[in-house]
């Protein structure tokens, strides 16, 4: 099939694959999911991680931080560096640099060492992410854009529901190397579909690392950004602490554990596909139904964490609110970046990770300070709320500039 763009009838070019759309866009999510299962396996491998380094679990904790470092660094560096590529270009580039990481990771012998290789792995993350986002919106009309979004985020939930846990099962078996080799296995493979199956496009040569940063001038691009940076927050606030509140305040066997872990991911894909579905209705709507729901569940989170019933219902109703807001935050940047398209949709995923370690903060101060685990809602509330009057002040801006344009 030619790669020829095809107008959308909207002012923007539609790139068909070479292969079929159904087989681009399996790609696209199994490479989200591959990147999603890198990240997230780590939590629930943990203790095999830190007996295997002779350190504690708190210390091989600096290995997710290592990476949320990278990246939140990683962003904005590989997208700068990979302007004048074309997006098929750097998509190739970065799952590359993305499966040397996790190779290095499992060759090195000390624990900094290996905290160092989480770091490098955790670069391409956010471009990774956000270029995919891009070519996936980029296939289909306009109309389609928080469907095709919604479809390739939500590997990251299918990561979450399936492989996390397997990775935890590979690593009780055989070891969090091995592990990391299948990641980084997954990790050529979907190289070798992006080759395959996803359009040749042209570099545009008009996209400058200097235009990219210029794009980020405006104001909502960055009040898009704050509201993921503060929004997601509240996840991570219940997600970070949910093992031990299972263990000390719901008091469930130790296998139950592994199936509210599946309910949390049937949540956040459950959220992708929801979200997606209201972005391509309303956009606005989609960000506050997700925010004004993600308040609700976690105010109701000190009411059911007795519950084992209860508690599972809401331990799939948060990640389920939470995540309607990534396709929808991610839609509305490709509306307002201009030329700075994949810086955005890659600091997006920085933004992410910036909620995940402030959501772990706030959890962890409210711990210390003896305010027990249902001060977490309250705590994971307040973040939403934050998102929630962000992304006011972001229409409210928005509102005032048409009126002066007008």
């Amino acid at each position: 099939m030619s790669t020829e763009m095809i107008p959308d009838g909207h002012g923007i070019a539609r790139i068909p694959p070479p292969h079929g759309t159904a087989l681009a866009f399996l790609t696209l999510t199994f490479g989200t999911f591959v990147v999603g299962t890198g990240e997230f396996a780590i939590m629930g491998m943990l203790p095999q991680f830190a007996s295997s380094l002779h350190v504690s679990e708190s210390q091989a904790g600096y290995a997710i931080t290592a990476y949320a470092l990278g990246v939140v660094v990683g962003a904005p560096l590989f997208t700068i560096l990979g302007a004048r590529l074309s997006r098929r270009e750097l998509l190739l580039a970065l799952f590359a640099f993305f499966c040397c990481g996790n190779f290095l990771c499992i060759l090195m012998p000390t624990p900094l060492l290996v905290d160092g290789a989480r770091f490098i792995a955790g670069l391409p993350h956010g471009a990774l992410f956000g270029i995919s986002a891009l070519i996936g919106a980029s296939m289909v009309d306009r109309s389609r854009r928080g469907w095709a979004v919604g479809r390739v985020l939500s590997g990251i939930a299918i990561a979450t529901l399936i492989g996390a846990p397997f990775s935890t099962f590979a690593a009780d078996h055989l070891g969090w190397r091995v592990a990391y080799a299948v990641i980084g296995l997954a990790g050529a493979v979907t190289l070798l579909g992006v080759l395959r199956y996803i359009p040749a496009d042209k570099p545009d040569r008009a996209v400058t690392p200097l235009g990219e940063l210029q794009g980020l001038a405006n104001a909502q691009v960055l009040l898009t950004l704050l509201t993921a940076a503060i929004g997601f927050g509240g996840m991570f606030t219940l997600y970070t602490f949910l093992t031990s509140i299972l263990h000390n305040v719901t008091q469930v066997p130790e296998w139950m554990v592994m199936v509210y872990m599946v309910v949390w991911g049937a949540g956040m894909l459950a959220g992708a596909n929801v979200g997606a579905w209201i972005v391509d209705r309303n956009l606005n709507a989609a960000v506050l139904v997700a925010l004004v729901g993600s308040i609700a569940t976690m105010l109701v989170l000190p009411f059911v964490l007795h519950s084992r019933i209860g508690l599972m219902a809401d331990v799939f109703l948060v990640p389920t609110f939470f995540n309607a807001l990534g396709p929808a935050l991610q839609t509305r940047l490709m509306d307002f970046a201009g030329n700075a398209q994949t810086l955005a949709a890659s600091l997006n995923h920085s933004a992410f990770n910036i909620a995940n370690a402030l959501g772990a903060v706030l959890g962890s101060v409210l711990l210390a300070h003896q305010f027990g685990y249902g001060a977490l809602g309250m705590g994971g509330a307040l973040l939403s709320v934050g998102g929630l009057l962000v992304y006011l002040v972001a229409l409210f801006a928005l509102r005032v500039r048409n009126a002066e344009s007008a």
